[in-house]
C-alpha cells in the first residue's frame, strides 16, 4: 500500500502516548497549513458534557473506548483536518485501520522518561492515578509503541524539543 502522503490523503492524524504533545503540536501544525484542528478527547467530552474521568469512573476504559471509537469515526470522515487522538486509540483495530485510511498518520515519539515529566501536574489522565506514573507509562509503552508504529507514515521524535520545532518539521515532510 501505498504511504498515506501519496495517496493523498487529506487528514494529518497524530498519534503518539499521553505527554508526547499530539493537542499542542496538532494545533501548531494546523494553524501553519491553515487546516481545521480537532482533538478526540475535547470531542468526546463536548458528545458526553463530562469529562474523561468521570467517564472511566463510570464506564471504565471499555466504555471509554467505545466512545472514544465513535469520536473518531465521525472525525476522520472530515476532510482536510489535523487530529489529535488520544494515547490509547491506537488500541482497537478497527481504530488504526480508519486513521491509516483517511489521513497521513504522525506518531510523535517520546521517551517514558519525557513522559513522566510532561504529565506529572495532569489531574485528568485516570490511567494514572494511583499508579507509579513512570513505571505505569513503561506499560502502556510496550504494549502502544509497535501499534503506533505500524500505522505511521511519519516519525517525529519529540523529546527536549519545543511545540513550534516539531510542527515545523511535520509541516515541511509532509510538503
Amino acid at each position: 500500500m501505498l504511504p498515506a502522503l501519496m495517496r493523498g490523503a487529506p487528514n494529518i492524524i497524530l498519534v503518539g502516548p499521553m505527554g508526547s504533545g499530539k493537542t499542542a503540536v496538532g494545533r501548531s501544525v494546523a494553524r501553519s497549513l491553515g487546516k481545521l484542528f480537532y482533538d478526540s478527547d475535547t470531542e468526546i467530552v463536548r458528545r458526553t458534557g463530562v469529562d474523561i474521568p468521570y467517564i472511566f469512573e463510570r464506564e471504565g476504559e471499555s466504555g471509554f473506548r467505545e466512545r472514544e471509537r465513535e469520536a473518531i469515526e465521525a472525525l476522520v470522515t472530515l476532510k482536510g483536518i489535523v487530529l489529535a487522538t488520544g494515547g490509547g486509540a491506537i488500541l482497537l483495530p478497527g481504530n488504526r485501520r480508519l486513521l491509516a485510511e483517511r489521513g497521513c498518520v504522525v506518531y510523535l515519539e517520546t521517551s517514558v522518561d519525557q513522559q513522566a515529566q510532561r504529565v506529572k501536574q495532569g489531574r485528568n489522565r485516570p490511567l494514572l492515578s494511583n499508579v507509579d506514573p513512570a513505571m505505569r507509562l513503561g506499560e502502556l509503552m510496550a504494549v502502544r509503541d509497535p501499534l503506533y508504529r505500524s500505522i505511521a507514515d511519519i516519525t517525529v521524535g519529540t523529546d527536549g524539543r519545543r511545540v513550534k520545532a516539531v510542527a515545523e518539521d511535520i509541516v515541511r515532510m509532509i510538503r
